[in-house]
């Protein structure tokens, strides 16, 4: 089965569902590890391009140089083309403990384009402006892309201690009066209250699927907010829901 997509930025394409073949790519531990997998995954499904967007390639996307925010739309999509639009997954209620499992319509999920001003913003070098308020200075970010995703899982492993400061790093490109050399140590200095600043104007700018949803809990009845599980087992067949499980 094959889907039509439109990513937030306007690129658009058809795409298929998984086939056997790809079984080797969802299991590949060093793949994963690596942060290839979704590359991989998105060249293989990827049928036809209709419309490039912002991007400057020809035929099929050169998958390391996508948003994020587009990468996890098409995703989303061949899973959709896989296996349809239910999602059932299960999580612990932060309460009582018990095992909370939910369902739920992917193809119901709000997807915020990516506006003319981000769009522009991007084409024009990719540098985004924020206002730190505690800090009282400017910082200029960007949007990241699939390169930037395929770095992560590293930057992470290498910065265990201080995974925000270094994920900030690797984000904001410059810092109203800090040298380039200091920005890491005025980042790492950062008040709590800048760094909220900053991730609502990522957020703002950037294009994507909410994921955020409000479950409740069937034993105790309470509510609480989870951003929806899409690792693991996101892409590999499962079994049946259970027939107790709650529904969205």
């Amino acid at each position: 089965m094959s889907a039509l997509v439109t990513c937030p930025s306007g690129l658009a394409g058809r795409v298929r569902g998984l086939r056997v073949k790809e079984e080797q790519i969802l299991t590949d531990r060093q793949l994963a590890k690596s942060g290839g997998q979704i590359d991989a995954l998105l060249a293989a499904c990827w049928e036809e391009t209709l419309d490039p967007g912002p991007y400057s390639f020809d035929g099929k996307p050169d998958w390391g140089k996508v948003l994020i925010a587009d990468r996890f739309v098409a995703l989303v999509h061949v899973r959709l083309a896989t296996y349809g639009p239910t999602y059932a997954f299960d999580l612990p209620c932060e309460r009582c403990g018990e095992r909370i499992e939910w369902e739920l319509e992917l193809d119901q999920l709000p997807v915020r384009e990516l506006s003319v001003e981000s769009r522009s913003t991007f084409l024009g070098g990719n540098r985004f402006r924020a206002h730190l308020p505690e800090a009282g200075r400017a910082v200029w970010f960007r949007l990241l892309v699939g390169n930037d995703e395929r770095m992560l899982p590293q930057l992470r492993q290498a910065n265990r201690d201080k995974v925000l400061s270094a994920s900030l790093a690797h984000r904001v490109v410059e810092v109203e009066g800090v040298a380039e050399k200091g920005r890491r140590a005025f980042l790492e200095d950062l008040a709590l209250g800048d760094v909220k600043a900053l991730l609502a104007e990522v957020e703002r700018v950037d294009g994507g699927i909410e994921t955020s949803i409000d479950i409740q809990c069937p034993s105790c009845q309470a509510v609480q907010a989870v951003d929806l599980p899409f690792q693991g087992t996101f892409l590999l067949p499962t079994g049946k829901r259970s027939a107790g499980s709650s529904r969205r």
